[in-house]
């Protein structure tokens, strides 16, 4: 019986380099512990899920899928914020490097400072844990504001771009309960770049990135 695993994906910088946006403590735990801990989770629902399914087990099978929809969305959400972000010092967190979203967030938005506040408006309003998406539309190629709640992820049809993690564990070390402040300087270190990318390439490149730990 072969069962697909997934493992940690290493960071794309050191664990400081988004400082002081994001503490070094905090992208520790974060990255080597809340993730990890998804990706544990994640391939022990699916070795379990595949002996049930193997052994003719649909109920033992079908009661893993909240585990997999949950640690599996965990795993989906973390790998794509690494990717989503960089320093600050580095030209790719440079709305510049991104052109073609930067013209599409203006034509949906009417200014880049709008789509900010819309954008924070929503990630604010998240109730309990979540994430806030931009996201492409898989018909249209318009731009999206998504929030999802606890570790849904963007998997259905639609392009994740960038997305910022609300649950409390990616700022409350340093934040304490000042979300606002975290989502305020979150935007310092968004890779546009790799939005620019996933913006203009297919959905499959934007989850590239899990193909490569399995």
């Amino acid at each position: 019986m072969s069962v697909t695993t997934y493992s940690l994906p290493p960071l794309p910088y050191a664990y400081d380099a988004l400082e002081p946006s994001i503490s070094k403590q905090i992208m520790e735990l974060h990255h080597q512990k809340h993730h990890q801990t998804y990706i544990t989770n994640l391939n022990k629902a699916l070795e379990v899920s595949a002996k049930a399914s193997s052994e003719g087990k649909l109920q033992d099978a079908a009661a893993q899928l909240g585990a997999i929809r949950f640690n599996g969305g965990g795993h989906i959400n973390h790998s794509l914020f690494w990717e989503g972000l960089a320093p600050a010092s580095s030209p790719d967190s440079k709305l510049d490097s991104a052109p073609k979203l930067a013209g599409a967030i203006k034509a949906t938005w009417g200014s880049f400072d709008k789509f900010k506040e819309v954008f924070g408006a929503a990630l604010l309003g998240i109730q309990g844990s979540g994430w806030g998406w931009l996201v492409k539309e898989a018909v249209t190629g318009q731009l999206r504001i998504v929030t999802l709640a606890n570790q849904e992820a963007v998997v259905v049809g639609d392009t994740p771009l960038f997305g910022v993690d609300m649950w409390e564990h990616a700022y409350y070390l340093q934040y304490l309960n000042g979300k606002a402040a975290y989502v305020e300087n979150i935007w310092k270190i968004i890779n546009w770049k790799t939005a620019e990318t996933r913006y203009t390439g297919s959905r499959d490149d934007a989850f590239k990135v899990l193909k490569a730990h399995m």
